[in-house]
């Protein structure tokens, strides 16, 4: 009788850990559905080692950190938020401010904030994914997938280094005459931006991949390249491609459905919304809206060995605009700073309307600074000096300095980059 107890109780302890494993199985599934390339294989909890995350003197950095924080973000009245990681440890995060005019929203950690054009950095790497995929190659020239398009010359990778010479959209729409009917509408499209490259045929702004110029109109393009690859809208690829895979659950690419609940911007001083216009549905150049927490998910995954072939992974961080020397250069969706001594600084900075933005990817000290504002000022640059406290990069220490000891403003520099 006790045998035939224990038995009975057996088979329902297995069978309940068998519904729990299967339940786990559909879980994980459902988590990323999808048949897309994508960066699923990388383990976000087996990224860098236990010395990645050591800093000897991690308490009185971290003190320093909260003084700027103090003297920048509160003494400035900035709104969003700020989060600095070493490895897998978080050393420094924090937010204030309001995501929505009413003032009934507060900014945390879980609020979705726009990024500009550290968006670019995001469209760039589900690109990749793809070319690594052979779903595209960077050599692939835009006219292979839309026809008409009026620049033989300009491919995948002239997009993504900002060498295609193409035309500023914010720009070249509004010198065309008669105006377009495109013109008239509340918001335009990716769409409708093509359609009018090969409509007007606006003259290039430089001839293609004769030199660096930083452009919107290359990451518009890229998205929509996404789009005819993936054969599903880009706000989805991005899902499916970047965003579920590295569990960046607050994070998606805004349309128009978006209008009513997500964070707002403003302009600096007071709460006076800083309104939409035309251009704010175009994506793949901006319109990524995500935490400091999703980018260093996504910071995380970029340093994993997993995250794309090493050879691809190292064009990426490659300096591509070298006809002119100088400290400042792009590789394949991201800046860099390459100074004197050598050191190299990754980064993207952002800006849009009230949006500010600021993502460091330090590849040696495995150091990632994420910085959001929606209250617009150039102070949330500032947020990029702090890499100075982790590797050797003279001008970024310099600039700290500055900012910590008199509030001067350092960032009217004719050499400084930063806004876009």
């Amino acid at each position: 009788m006790r045998k035939h107890i224990f038995l009975l109780v057996l088979a329902a302890v297995l069978f309940l850990f068998s519904c729990n494993k299967k339940s786990e199985n559909q879980e994980t599934v459902a988590e990323n559905p999808t048949s897309l390339p994508n960066y699923g294989n990388v383990d976000l909890g087996d990224v860098f080692t236990k010395e990645d995350s050591q800093l000897s003197d991690k308490s009185s950095l971290v003190r320093y950190i909260d003084q700027y924080y103090k003297k920048v973000w509160e003494g400035s009245d900035l709104s969003g938020g700020i989060l600095v990681a070493k490895g897998d440890d978080i050393l420094y995060e924090n937010y204030r401010g309001v995501a929505r005019e009413d003032n009934q929203k507060k900014i945390d950690k879980n609020t979705s904030l726009h990024v500009a054009s550290v968006s670019k950095t995001l469209t760039a790497m589900a690109m990749l994914k793809l070319v690594e995929a052979g779903k595209i190659n960077l050599s692939d020239h835009l006219t292979q997938f839309f026809p008409g398009f009026p620049y033989p010359n300009v491919t995948v990778k002239t997009l993504l280094d900002q060498r295609s010479g193409l035309p500023k959209y914010e720009y070249f729409i509004t010198k065309i005459q008669p105006a377009p009917a495109e013109l008239s509408k509340t918001f335009l499209t990716n769409q409708d931006i093509l359609n009018m490259i090969i409509k007007y045929k606006p003259d290039l702004a430089r001839d293609t991949d004769t030199g660096f110029m930083y452009c919107n109109t290359n990451f518009a393009m890229l998205a929509l390249v996404i789009e005819k690859v993936t054969k599903i809208p880009f706000p989805q690829a991005m899902k499916e491609i970047i965003f579920d895979p590295l569990k960046m659950k607050n994070s998606y690419i805004f349309q128009e459905k978006d209008i009513p609940t997500a964070s707002q911007s403003f302009y600096y001083g007071g709460n006076r919304l800083y309104p939409l216009d035309r251009l704010d549905l175009i994506y793949g150049d901006k319109n990524v809206y995500t935490t400091p927490r999703d980018l260093y998910n996504f910071s995380k995954a970029m340093f994993s060995k997993d995250f794309l072939k090493s050879e691809l992974m190292e064009q990426v961080f490659t300096p591509y605009s070298n006809e002119k020397f100088g400290m400042n250069n792009y590789g394949l969706g991201f800046r860099m700073k390459i100074f004197d001594n050598g050191e190299k600084l990754t980064y993207h900075n952002g800006w849009w309307h009230g949006t500010n933005s600021v993502f460091a990817h330090l590849l040696k000290s495995k150091v990632t600074i994420v910085a959001i504002g929606n209250k617009y000022s150039n102070r949330i640059y500032t947020a990029l000096a702090l890499s100075g406290l982790f590797e050797d990069f003279p001008q970024q220490k310099d600039k700290l300095h500055s900012v910590m000891s008199d509030e001067k403003d350092t960032l009217n520099g004719h050499s400084e980059v930063y806004g876009e």
